[in-house]
């Protein structure tokens, strides 16, 4: 991390600092975002992961394991789990660490069971038994919801489940996390009283992001060899976001769980408002006008291709009455955003560290001046 020539913007009033956050899957795209925030916040970061799956990765490029503990470790090994709790001794903790790929799923889907849902369990029987832990905020997707391709958004209360099996794991690790915060974590339960909430966020996007079988790593890998960008299911519709509003919702909701635990424990979706939902074939193009060049392809699907939705997006009034959060960025701004993070790692003419923390910092100012909730 280079030299900090500017006093860190602090969205959240000092909150963090000098608060121990243990975060899983800080190796991952956005696990790495989020560690790094916590560190410009002043938090005492450590992170348990498996290594970075991907070469590049924002892990690496930001030299993450230089500034944060960092802890090579496989969630499923629940020992590990506990060795990294017992170092960490957190009084926050974020659960991003999964198997996050569904066409991976249908090829493993024991290995996805497994993680998402026995690495879950691990994860908060850790916490069950952890003498410091007030907060945990638990990662799942908005695949967790029984999708019926309906044109209004989900709640927080519809029905979960899944097409595949990483859907499947996902709406079984919602049902997991809330046995043990009705079990365990309430003021009636039987362990520590605490703040458990669940997070389900839909498409991010953002610098950094080079896994496999996703709209803009796949744009970013063609982009850059000259290659034609081929895209499957052009109408489908995602909601797209940046990781930095979606982890602003991750922060600010772990903040009112160690205010007010009985509150704001639950499960929370972040998106975009409806109005900035778009295509695939329009993001391509936004991307492509954002880049300077490029062509795209359309991939035909068949019958027998892996069940894929076409249309999925999240009701996300809760969090904006009961958090006062609300998305940041625009779809299009958050493409500008993400494509003018790939250009300058392109170019080589700015360290990813410094580009990452100015992201950061621009995003924290125009958030205070639009009256963000901190």
């Amino acid at each position: 991390m280079t030299q900090k020539t500017e006093a860190p913007i602090n969205l959240f009033d000092d909150f963090y600092r000098g608060k121990s956050v243990l975060v899983t899957g800080h190796t991952g795209f956005k696990g790495s975002w989020l560690a790094l925030w916590l560190k410009e916040l002043g938090a005492s970061v450590t992170g348990l992961a498996l290594p970075a799956d991907t070469d590049p990765s924002h892990f690496k490029l930001i030299g993450l394991n230089n500034y944060i503990r960092h802890i090579e470790g496989d969630i499923r090994n629940i020992n590990k789990v506990k060795q990294a709790f017992s170092i960490a001794k957190p009084d926050i903790v974020f659960h991003l660490a999964a198997q996050a790929l569904v066409r991976d799923s249908y090829g493993d889907p024991k290995t996805t069971f497994d993680t998402n849902i026995g690495g879950t369990v691990n994860i908060l029987e850790t916490i069950r038994n952890s003498s410091t832990v007030r907060a945990a905020v638990i990662i799942t997707s908005d695949k967790c919801y029984e999708n019926n391709e309906w044109v209004w958004g989900y709640r927080e209360n519809d029905p979960l489940g899944g097409h595949d099996p990483y859907s499947a794991s996902k709406g079984a690790a919602e049902i997991v996390s809330d046995a043990y915060r009705s079990s365990y974590f309430d003021k009636n339960g039987q362990g520590p009283h605490l703040g458990l909430a669940t997070a389900r966020a839909g498409n991010v996007i953002g610098g950094g992001d080079w896994a496999k079988d996703r709209i803009i790593p796949d744009c970013v890998r063609a982009l850059t060899t000259d290659q034609s960008i081929v895209i499957r299911n052009p109408q489908a519709t995602r909601p797209w976001q940046h990781v930095l509003d979606l982890l602003y919702g991750y922060l600010l909701l772990a903040t009112r769980l160690l205010e007010n635990p009985d509150t704001f424990s639950g499960a929370w979706n972040f998106g975009p408002h409806t109005s900035n939902q778009i295509t695939v074939q329009a993001l391509t193009e936004w991307i492509v006008a954002a880049w300077g060049k490029g062509t795209i392809s359309t991939r035909n699907t068949n019958e027998n291709a892996s069940h894929e939705a076409r249309l999925l997006h999240l009701c996300i009034d809760k969090a904006a009455f009961e958090l006062r959060w609300r998305p940041i960025l625009d779809s299009y701004s958050a493409i500008n955003w993400t494509v003018d993070w790939y250009k300058s790692w392109h170019s080589g003419q700015t360290k990813q560290d410094s580009l990452s923390l100015k992201q950061i910092r621009k995003y924290s100012q125009i958030a205070i001046k639009k009256g963000a909730r901190t």
